[in-house]
């Protein structure tokens, strides 16, 4: 595997992912979330949307060969490889607020939400422009029949990885998701390499 960048447990990044650049997002020790959000770098008011990349898709489990779309309906990117298949595209980024009704957490981390909007506010992205993300590598069970949804452990390996190719100039935040339930309860990094 060439060389990577690494994201620590428990916090983010952002970057610049010019047209036609790949991103591949590298689960390193295995059963580790990444929460991947993304704007038209052009015009930070289109955004990636779970609703209309769902719609078009008609499913809620996305893999290779998928194109994910702004707000605008527009593509932003298209998965081109997938060693996992199994990522999440309904649960907002974890949050201070979750910590506190989910957890119980009476002094809760800011998790990736407020780890995205730290990383993105230097690229005037405010705290409202934060949405559903794109949650790679996040194991989410839906029961066929009540619609309930149970947080499982990821099941991505060590070495595991994303990659997705830009359809357009992009604003990229990633984190190393904080919530226990997702990893397994054990934080862990997250890799990411950007290739021309």
């Amino acid at each position: 595997m060439s060389e990577y960048q690494v994201i620590p447990p428990r916090s983010g990044t952002a970057f610049i992912l010019k047209k036609n650049q790949s991103l591949t997002v590298i689960d390193i020790e295995g059963e580790q979330v990444a929460d991947l959000m993304c704007y038209n770098l052009n015009d930070t008011n289109e955004y990636l949307s779970s609703g209309r990349t769902i719609d078009y898709a008609g499913k809620i489990f996305l893999t290779s060969g998928d194109p994910f779309y702004s707000n605008r309906s527009n593509v932003m990117f298209t998965i081109t490889g997938d060693t996992v298949g199994r990522h999440d595209f309904l649960l907002t980024p974890c949050s201070s607020e979750m910590f506190r009704i989910i957890y119980g957490d009476d002094k809760p981390h800011k998790g990736c939400f407020g780890n995205l909007c730290e990383a993105l506010e230097p690229f005037g992205i405010r705290s409202d422009q934060v949405p559903v993300t794109f949650n790679v590598f996040m194991n989410v069970s839906v029961e066929s029949v009540t619609g309930k949804i149970t947080v499982l452990p990821p099941l991505s390996k060590a070495g595991d990885s994303l990659t997705l190719v830009a359809e357009m100039d992009l604003l990229v935040g990633l984190t190393a998701c904080s919530a226990g339930m997702s990893n397994n309860f054990c934080f862990k990094p997250i890799g990411f390499r950007l290739d021309p």
